[in-house]
């Protein structure tokens, strides 16, 4: 399973879908489509608004900016991420947590 990890200065992503093998794997393939587009799309704009550090099974985008555009991206990716949720509740788990 996917585990999505939010804070308003962190997005954690850390797992694998497990619905299909590696590279047969579309819900991971959405999830790193929704992902590589919104951190792209922000970088686009402003190199500084965040932060990535990825490692073997984890990605971490740490928000540095709270700008409206940053914002809108961040919660467009968010909400992309909780439509497949719904879809894939065995594959993907979205866990808001508090600073």
């Amino acid at each position: 399973m996917i585990k999505v990890e939010v804070t308003k200065k962190n997005i954690s992503l850390l797992g694998h879908a497990m619905y299909d093998d590696f590279g047969k794997d579309i819900v991971c393939a959405s999830v790193s489509s929704i992902v590589t587009t919104s951190v792209e799309s922000i970088a686009a704009f402003d190199e500084t608004a965040i932060d990535i550090k990825q490692t073997v099974d984890k990605l971490d985008i740490i928000i540095n900016k709270t700008d409206d555009i940053t914002n809108k991206l961040i919660n467009t990716m968010i909400t992309l991420l909780k439509e497949l949720e719904k879809k894939y509740p065995k594959n993907i788990k979205i866990i808001n947590k508090e600073e």
